[in-house]
Parts: C-alpha cells; sequence; structure tokens
C-alpha cells in the first residue's frame, strides 16, 4: 500500500492510501472520462458514504469496473 498526495476541489490537498493497483485504476478511469484526477477524486468525495476517502476510491472502483461488465 501507498500513500499519494491529491488535491480536491483544486484547493484541498490531502493524501490517500491504496494499493498500487488501485491507484493505477483510478488514473485509467480518469484518462477513460477525460477529467483530470483531481476532478475524479473531488466527484468521490463529494458523493462519498464511505468513512474515508480511501475506502470511498475504492468503491467508486469497484462499481465502475462491475458497470462495465454488465
Amino acid at each position: 500500500m501507498k500513500k499519494f498526495s491529491v488535491l480536491i476541489a483544486h484547493r484541498h490537498a490531502t493524501s490517500i492510501s491504496l494499493e498500487e493497483e488501485f491507484y493505477q485504476a483510478l488514473v485509467d478511469i480518469s484518462k477513460e472520462r477525460n477529467i483530470t484526477l483531481s476532478a475524479l477524486i473531488t466527484e468521490i468525495d463529494e458523493q462519498r458514504t464511505a468513512p474515508n476517502l480511501s475506502s470511498a476510491i475504492r468503491i467508486y472502483i469497484l462499481k465502475t469496473l462491475k458497470q462495465k461488465l454488465k
């Protein structure tokens, strides 16, 4: 697991702890959606129900990948 520094809403710096595979999946999703990683993380943060941002990101990735399988 690695820590990554991220910017939320282009003004709030924080760090997230993710496995490299989850981080790469997040980067891939942001590229597919043609938005910055910061914009994607901001969306996830604004909509999260998970207690922390790292968990919310993992859940978002899982849901996104499940949607692709349908």
